[in-house]
């Protein structure tokens, strides 16, 4: 029996060493942590700050350690609810910003401040409060970029001691009040009928310029033709009338070559007073033949004599000429 007894003692402290060990096993597991490589984890002992985790294994010593916080170091974007604000000339408004900030040390970020993202939240509103009322609304609507910058100026300042760091603030929306709206609105639509009337006034005038700048290069050109068509007409008409005197001379000169050659002749010929009767007789006929009511005649032969010799001495005086 005592050998028994002993046995089931054996047995049973194995049984509860190998479980205490199984406890232990399963403790230290539970208690093994993996950090990723963009998180940071917060390690109290005791209550106190001990150390801060990065990317790897570790190990949390049970019921003294524990991971106060988990920090992402990503970039972290907030969008906040539109706040309020009221613009130097007193208008009222709401705008909404989008924050784009980083934790730049983990320890302040978790001791620094109570809820950061909280903060963040309510520090960018009164900051905008106090950018807006230096405003008035045409500045608020066209200055954007100003009102960005000092916004991600002043937050980047306040928020150093709470390891944070402040990238880039943007103006999401500005929404002014209906009635402020429908007068933008009808103001832009003035704007735009105010453009619209000035180009189609342009439009006209460039029209009218060019329609008259037509008009005179074509009485130019008009002017120009018609003057080159008077200059080619009158030289064509002297051309002509050069030609026309030229054949009027040409044929005197031959008609007065004729009449010399035919005196010449005449005179060659030597002709008798009864040759010269004969013609005189045809020119009279010829005369008669026209539309003439009275001829004269010259009287007797001696007339017709006279004019023979008449004719003999042009036809020497011809040819004394020559």
């Amino acid at each position: 029996m005592p050998v028994l007894a002993n046995i089931s003692g054996g047995v049973i402290a194995a049984i509860v060493i190998s479980a205490v060990a199984l406890v232990l096993i399963i403790v230290a597991i539970c208690h093994i942590r993996i950090i990723k490589q963009t998180e940071k984890a917060i390690i109290e002992r005791l209550g106190a700050y001990h150390s801060t985790w990065g990317v790897g294994i570790h190990f949390l010593i049970p019921f003294i350690d524990r991971i106060a916080n988990h920090i992402s170091m990503k970039e972290q974007v907030r969008d906040f609810q539109p706040q309020s604000v009221i613009t130097k000339d007193n208008v009222t408004m709401k705008i909404d910003t989008v924050i784009f900030f980083a934790v730049t040390d983990p320890k302040l970020y978790t001791y620094g401040v109570d809820n950061p993202i909280a903060a963040i939240e309510y520090l960018s509103a009164t900051t905008l409060r106090n950018i807006i009322g230096e405003l008035d609304l045409d500045s608020t609507l066209t200055s954007r970029d100003i009102i960005n910058e000092k916004m991600r100026t002043i937050l980047d300042e306040a928020t150093d001691p709470w390891g944070i760091k402040v990238n880039r603030v943007e103006v999401k929306n500005i929404l002014p009040p209906n009635d402020i709206r429908e007068a933008m609105e009808r103001q832009m639509r003035a704007e735009r009928e105010k453009r619209e009337k000035i180009l189609l006034a342009e439009g006209e005038k460039r029209s009218a310029i060019l329609i008259a700048e037509g008009k005179k290069e074509s009485a130019i050109l008009n002017a120009d033709a018609e003057k080159q068509t008077a200059i080619l007409r009158a030289e064509g008409e002297a051309q002509s009338l050069r030609e026309m005197k030229a054949a009027e001379a040409e044929g005197i000169r031959m008609v007065r070559e004729a009449e010399a050659a035919g005196l010449t002749a005449l005179k060659a010929a030597a002709p008798s007073e009864e040759v010269l009767t004969l013609r005189y007789y045809e020119a009279l006929g010829k005369v008669a033949d026209g539309k003439a009511t009275k001829i004269f005649l010259p009287e007797g032969s001696k007339g017709i004599a006279s004019l023979a010799s008449v004719a003999a001495t042009a036809a020497k005086a011809t040819d004394d000429d020559k």
